[in-house]
Order: structure tokens, then C-alpha cells, then sequence
């Protein structure tokens, strides 16, 4: 490309100026007026199907005394009379009061004295001696002042030809429990001192007599044929074992010790040696009932 004389640059552009002048000078000369803000044009008016319906005038809030409804009217064959509302007045007590009705002839003197109450049916315990081996008979009622026992049995001989000499005068509920008794004392037999046992010495079952032979305390359970003294014991084969204090680790003090734990298992009351002096020589076991169902097996 030639290069350009300073001559011909400066042509061109007086001639650009002229070109430009013409249309810059009217704006120039006169002042340009002021620019005032133009609002925007407000949108189309929205159609009546499209226009939401107007919501109701809101009401103020009702009181809560206004807003609760009035009970209808009670009918007036439902409203009691005022004489039945009223607390009813308590009757007066005559002057003098009654006397309480007589008592009925039969509970009267001689007649409530002669009252008797029937004894308890002991038929299916008397079954259930007779499955468990035991032989006895019936006696008649015993009834000395105040010692009774109103169905007592004489037993004579217990499960495996186990022998009572003598008999025991026993109530049913006593002669099941001691029979059952002799069972455990049969196997304790057998696994301790390998003899069977024959027999039991009795020291006593029905006597009428106070406890521990005290003529002042209350009666004994031997009073009502509901308890049996123990002993000794008979074997077959070696010495009988009496019941009293034995070494300690023989087979004897083993043997006492096997079958008077068992005891308490049938009886309510199991006292023997170490219990108290009256108890040194046998094992006394009775049915005394006792609060709770508490036992007593010393």
C-alpha cells in the first residue's frame, strides 16, 4: 500500500468535518428539552367469567355466651313436682323403740344346747386309705367333755405290711397323711440302711390331754385324734431305731434326719429331738391349722 502525504490526510478530514457539521449544528442550537417520565400502560380489563367471586362480608366473631344454644323447654309431664324434689325426711323413731323378734324355739335353752354339727363326709379319704394299702376299721364317735373326734378310724397296718402295734385312733385326714408319710420312709429305708422296714412304735394318738401334758394349756391335737407320736422304727434283718439324738454322720442320724424332713412335707407340725424336752424321745406330727397356712417343722 503507498503511503499517505500529510498533505492528503489533512484533505480528508476537512472534508469528514464539512459532511458532519450540517447535521449537528440544528441539535446544537436550539436547548434539548427536558425528559418527563411516561407511565406504563395499565393491561387489559380481565373478563367477567374469569373474575372471582366476591367472599361475603365477614361477620365479627359471636360472643361465647352467644354461641351457645338454649336448651329446649323440659315438657312439663317430665318436671318433677316440687314436693318430689325435695330431700325426703327421715322417719321417725317410735317412742318406746321395737323390741327385736323372739328367738326361734329350736335355738332357744335347752333346744340350742342339744345343736349338733354334722360331721364332714370323709367317704372319699376312707377310698383313698384303702388304695394306698392301709387297713383300718371304724369307731364310734368319741366325744369326752371337750376331746371329740366324730369319725374316727383304728388303723392297724399301713402300705407294704408296715405294722402299728397296738393300732392308731387317727381321723382320716391324720391316718391318709401319716400312711403317705410311711411311704417315703420305706424308700429312705431302703436307700440308707439297705432293710426294709417292718413297723412303727407308736407313743400315742388319741389321748385327751393338754398340750405337752400341761393340765393348764389349751388342748393338744391328741385331743381330737389328730395327731401320732413316733418312736422307733423296726426292720427286718437288723436293730430298730429309736427316735433320740444319734453321732452325727451315722446311718441312723442320717436315716431320722431323711425321714423327719419328709414328715413335713404331710404335716403342719413336725417336732422331735432338739425342739424342746417333751419332744427329746419321738417325732410328733399333727394337722393344727395355723394362720396363713403357716407351718411349724422343728
Amino acid at each position: 500500500m503507498p503511503l499517505l502525504r500529510p498533505t492528503t490526510l489533512l484533505a480528508r478530514g476537512v472534508l469528514a468535518l464539512g459532511l458532519w457539521a450540517p447535521a449537528a449544528l440544528p441539535g446544537a442550537a436550539a436547548e434539548a428539552p427536558a425528559t418527563l417520565p411516561v407511565p406504563p400502560p395499565l393491561p387489559p380489563e380481565r373478563p367477567d367469567a374469569l373474575k372471582p367471586a366476591q367472599p361475603a362480608e365477614q361477620k365479627s366473631a359471636p360472643t361465647p355466651e352467644a354461641a351457645k344454644p338454649t336448651p329446649p323447654a323440659r315438657p312439663a309431664e317430665l318436671t318433677p313436682p316440687k314436693d318430689a324434689a325435695a330431700e325426703p325426711q327421715k322417719p321417725e323413731i317410735p317412742t318406746p323403740p321395737p323390741t327385736p323378734p323372739e328367738r326361734p324355739p329350736e335355738l332357744s335353752g335347752e333346744a340350742a344346747l342339744a345343736l349338733k354339727v354334722a360331721p364332714p363326709d370323709d367317704t372319699a379319704c376312707r377310698v383313698r386309705l384303702k388304695r394306698l394299702g392301709v387297713e383300718f376299721e371304724p369307731l364310734p364317735p368319741i366325744a369326752e367333755g371337750q376331746c371329740t373326734a366324730p369319725l374316727p378310724l383304728k388303723v392297724t397296718k399301713l402300705a407294704d405290711g408296715i405294722a402299728l402295734p397296738g393300732g392308731a385312733t387317727l381321723t382320716c385326714q391324720v391316718a391318709e397323711s401319716f400312711a403317705r408319710w410311711a411311704t417315703e420312709v420305706q424308700v429312705a429305708a431302703d436307700r440308707t440302711l439297705k432293710h426294709p422296714l417292718t413297723g412303727l412304735e407308736l407313743g400315742g394318738t388319741y389321748v385327751c390331754r393338754g398340750q405337752n401334758h400341761d393340765v393348764d394349756a389349751k388342748l393338744s391335737d391328741h385331743a381330737f385324734a389328730a395327731a401320732v407320736d413316733v418312736m422307733g422304727f423296726a426292720f427286718a434283718g437288723r436293730a430298730s431305731i429309736p427316735v433320740k439324738a444319734m453321732p452325727a454322720g451315722s446311718e441312723e442320724a442320717d436315716f431320722l434326719a431323711s425321714v423327719r424332713g419328709k414328715a413335713c412335707g404331710f404335716f403342719r407340725t413336725v417336732l422331735g429331738p432338739g425342739t424342746n424336752a417333751a419332744h427329746a424321745n419321738h417325732f410328733h406330727f399333727d394337722e393344727r391349722e395355723r394362720n396363713a397356712g403357716h407351718r411349724l417343722c422343728e
